[in-house]
């Protein structure tokens, strides 16, 4: 027994010991995702019960108005719908050094110390969680996810076609919107999966080593959550009413949960991925919102 208990000592402290490097390498990873886009508060549950969450998420946010600098400010141009290549580009170039520069900003540093620090002691602890997973769950897990995702994005599109053929401002704002979130995502997606290179709990020696798989179909982050997180974030903001919150957010939720139960993402990878395609989408929510077709979108967004 105190052989067990000696082994068990030594491999915490092993585990431990990877913390600081860890660290690092996710604090090299902020410098291409948005730890801190612009946010409103988190609506994924009902108002009375997210108030804290509010307060802090308001905080943890880059001004969707611009980079903080005089003559960076958004005009009331950028929240029309853009009708050439040039104009799609620039607004989406613009996006994304927003994106890219969030965590530097010093109002934020705090926010990243945190984030850092929550996702250290994930990692620390992803080998062991990944391992109580029963295999057996893995094809109900995998169904669930597909099933949720699909529905999270056949809706978003429905919307969006419906409005394309009413004409209806709102329901083309949710996809505009929606399209752009997801190419927003998409180029953070890509840029930390090529940089982290991380095997899934099923590679390798199932430690989740980082720097080994350099492609676009890794383990961190996860993928399946970090859009359907970004698709959710769109619904729930362009129609804040609690049941549609609820729907969109409790199948973000659905993906994320699957994802591990089925055995393709430790909980880091998930946490990660869950808040980058949450801040990003919001961030381009606030960024691109026309005042008055959505309650949550606010005077304040369009200064």
């Amino acid at each position: 027994m105190l052989s067990a208990l000696y082994q068990d000592a030594i491999v915490n402290r092993y585990r431990f010991a990877r913390l600081p490097l860890l660290a690092i390498a996710i604090a090299a990873w902020c410098a291409v995702a948005p730890c801190q886009t612009s946010t409103s508060a988190f609506s994924g549950v009902p108002q009375g019960a997210t108030s804290h969450i509010e307060q802090g998420l308001g905080r943890f946010q880059m001004p969707a108005s611009g980079l903080g600098t005089a003559g960076s400010a958004r005009t009331d141009s950028s929240r029309e719908i853009p009708n050439t290549f040039r104009g799609w580009l620039n607004r989406g170039l613009l996006d994304q050094k927003q994106i890219l520069v969030a965590p530097f900003r010093k109002k934020n540093l705090k926010w990243d110390a945190l984030f850092l620090a929550g996702a250290g002691t994930l990692i620390a602890y992803d080998e062991q969680a990944a391992r109580a997973v029963p295999k057996d769950w893995e094809n109900a897990s995998h169904l669930a996810s597909n099933a949720a995702i699909v529905a999270t994005g056949a809706t978003l599109g429905t919307i969006f076609i419906h409005g394309l053929k009413t004409d209806n401002e709102h329901a083309k704002e949710m996809g505009y919107i929606g399209l752009e979130a997801l190419a927003n995502t998409f180029t953070i997606y890509t840029a930390t999966q090529l940089i982290a290179a991380r095997e899934r709990p099923f590679e390798g020696t199932g430690e989740g080593s980082f720097f080994k798989n350099h492609s676009v179909n890794t383990s961190f982050p996860a993928g399946h959550a970090m859009f359907t997180f970004a698709m959710a974030s769109v619904v729930a903001h362009e129609y804040p009413k609690p049941w549609v919150k609820a729907l969109a957010y409790g199948a973000a939720f659905t993906v994320a949960g699957a994802r591990f139960t089925g055995r393709n993402h430790f909980p880091s990878d998930l946490m990660v991925g869950s808040l980058f395609g949450y801040l990003i989408s919001t961030h381009i929510f606030h960024s691109h919102c026309k005042a008055g077709l959505s309650p949550a979108c606010h005077p304040s967004d369009s200064e």
